[in-house]
């Protein structure tokens, strides 16, 4: 025969409520995105959404010391602005296809940007990279997707 349970008489004041655990980001990728991008607000929206997403993120703003971070080939995926101070990005993305300057990258290069292209400059600039993308056309949870597609 089971013996009668007795009522929890603990005072409620007494009860121990665990403390709520802070919401953790997607699991970590172990993929490595350097942004290149001189615009700080829009820096910091994608490399919150890639973060969240599982991404290590390494943000540069000036063209010459992107470059030569980009140099390291410690990345998966370059997101590369085409307007950025000191270098540009067609600069930098020129530094990189070249084999006198920069060993070849396991590094995917994407291109961001907002400026208008005549269809023959994109063309020529999608030819060397392995993305393009309009900025105003995606939100940052849209790119970390399209970077979860890249491999």
């Amino acid at each position: 025969m089971e013996e009668p349970q007795t009522p929890d008489t603990t005072p409620l004041s007494e009860t121990k409520i665990p403390a709520p655990q802070p919401q953790t980001s997607a699991r970590p990728t172990g993929r490595k995105v350097l942004c290149i991008e001189d615009e700080h607000f829009i820096a910091e929206l994608y490399a919150r959404a890639l973060v969240k997403a599982g991404y290590d993120v390494t943000i540069k703003g000036d063209g010459v010391q992107a470059l030569a971070e980009a140099q390291t080939n410690l990345y998966d995926v370059i997101l590369l602005d085409l307007m950025v101070p000191n270098l540009t990005g067609i600069e930098i993305l020129q530094a990189l296809k070249d084999p006198t300057k920069t060993t070849p990258l396991k590094s995917k290069i994407v291109i961001t940007t907002n400026l208008e292209q005549r269809e023959d400059v994109r063309a020529a600039i999608e030819k060397q990279a392995d993305g393009y993308l309009v900025k105003a056309e995606l939100t940052p949870r849209e790119l970390a997707s399209f970077v979860d597609t890249i491999r």
